[in-house]
Parts: C-alpha cells; structure tokens; sequence
C-alpha cells in the first residue's frame, strides 16, 4: 500500500504543476522532469511581474513537451496573458488559439475573463 502511495504521488509531482493547489502549497518544486519544473518557474515568474523570464521558461516548458495537456494550455494561456498585457494582441490571439486547440473547453475564470486586455481576445475566440 505505500509503494503504491508513494507512486501515486510521484505522479502527481511529476504532474500537474500549474494547478494552483500545488503551487500554493509548494509541492511544484518537487516535479521531477525539466518541463514541469520550467512551468512552475515561469509561472511564478509570470506572478513576479517578470516578463521576460517568465516567457522563457513558459517556452521551454512547452519545448520540453509538458506531460499534461492542462499544463500545455495553462502555458500557452500564460504566455497569451503577457502578449496581450504588453499590447502585442496578434501574439495573445495565437497563444490563445494554440489552448483551445489543445483544450476546445477551455476557459478563462471570472476574474480572467473580465481583464481589459486580454478578456475580449479571448472572447473573440470563443
């Protein structure tokens, strides 16, 4: 029972490194392969208000091939956010389209959906 414990929370920190329940609780830092790790940086980095560095480890993340298509679209949305924040709206519109791609259901929460800049690109996708 505890190998199988063990394994299943392996798993999860091997995944699912964008949902905020690991993040908030820091159980992110424990993903074992680079592109999770480089989610969960360039996340935080994103939280920091740096751009730049966020972009680059959102980019290898998705380089790296994320194991989860939640994280891919969760990088993708992250990299459309800081497009869109920095008024380069034909570069949000694509990171935006490359989620839905992914994920036809995704969607933004309230509060996201609601952004001046980047709430009505998405909703044009929609």
């Amino acid at each position: 029972m505890k190998q199988i414990s063990a394994l299943i929370c392996a798993v999860l920190l091997m995944t699912a490194c964008a949902t905020p329940v690991m993040r908030d609780a820091g159980l992110d830092r424990f993903a074992l392969r680079k592109a999770e790790k480089d989610l969960s940086l360039g996340i935080r980095a994103y939280e920091d208000g740096d751009y730049k560095n966020s972009t680059r480890l959102l980019q290898s993340a998705l380089g790296a091939d994320l194991f989860l298509t939640s994280d891919k679209v969760a990088a993708h949305k992250y990299l459309a956010f800081m497009h869109c924040a920095q008024s380069r709206e034909k570069a949000c519109r694509e990171e935006f389209r490359k989620a839905l791609v992914l994920n036809p259901d995704f969607q933004l929460t309230p509060a996201e959906s609601g952004h001046p800049s980047w709430g009505p690109v998405f909703k044009s996708l929609k």
